[in-house]
């Protein structure tokens, strides 16, 4: 197996498990991650989304899903297409929240990209639509 198609295999049990949990598998996905990885996201922290900020080592990024999981509850989140170049990946598709202050729901699509080192990711940086999720925060 290719280190493209290994990575790949890697996400795709990652998000399969997360979907189905329904966040409930933080330690698996923190598991895949390297000790050092570089975490971000489009929103950088912004209000009302400060769990989605940069985190810079495994140990600090249980803050985001302690975070997004205290305000968030998932509803589904589903990877529809895997784009696998060297050590990047690109996973694809959308997912749906209820913030759990406002009862609003926040859908919307998703692109995540992973970088790979050894079978573990050392940087990752999600995209979403912010403005829609802010407005179910709020």
């Amino acid at each position: 197996m290719s280190n493209e198609a290994a990575n790949v295999a890697i996400l795709k049990d990652a998000y399969r498990q997360w979907h189905e949990s329904k966040g409930g598998s933080v330690e698996q996905l923190l598991s895949i991650c390297d000790p050092s990885i570089n975490w971000d996201s489009i929103p950088r922290g912004a209000a009302p989304l400060e769990f989605a900020r940069q985190y810079n080592g495994r140990e600090v990024l249980q803050g985001y899903f302690s975070q997004l999981l205290a305000d968030w509850e998932m509803i589904r989140y589903t990877i529809d297409e895997y784009v696998a170049q060297g050590d990047a990946v690109f996973a694809r598709g959308s997912c749906a929240w209820t913030n759990k202050k406002t009862g609003k729901v926040a859908d919307t699509p998703k692109v995540d990209f992973w970088r790979f080192r050894d079978g573990k990711a050392v940087e990752f940086y999600e995209y979403f639509d912010t403005a829609h999720v802010a407005a179910a925060a709020t």
